[in-house]
């Protein structure tokens, strides 16, 4: 009986703090990924934020295309790094285009 409430117990934990201690994520910001065409171009585009009490950056879409020299953007990606509930942060913007 403890071994069973001791494994519920890591279970919970486990989907309730799912991505707490290490989160590196990339997904794309797109609804018709089948029609998506990337282009020959990229340009990325970074926030941060330390502490909860910090931050920085600009990972807007046009500080994206404006690193990668784009003049349309076709497709774009969000890529998110966090720390330990969030105390250093990265949060990117990745644009594609011409």
């Amino acid at each position: 009986m403890k071994y069973l409430k001791l494994v519920s117990m890591v279970m919970v934990a486990m989907v309730l703090l799912s991505g707490c201690f290490y989160a590196h994520v990339k997904t794309p910001l797109d609804r018709d990924a089948d029609k998506t065409v990337l282009g020959s171009k990229s340009g990325k585009a970074t926030s941060y934020s330390v502490l909860w009490a910090a931050a920085w950056g600009d990972a807007s879409t046009a500080a994206a295309a404006k690193e990668g020299g784009l003049a349309t953007v076709t497709h774009m990606d969000h890529e998110l790094y966090s720390v330990f509930f969030g105390i250093y942060t990265e949060s990117t913007t990745i644009v594609y285009g011409e």
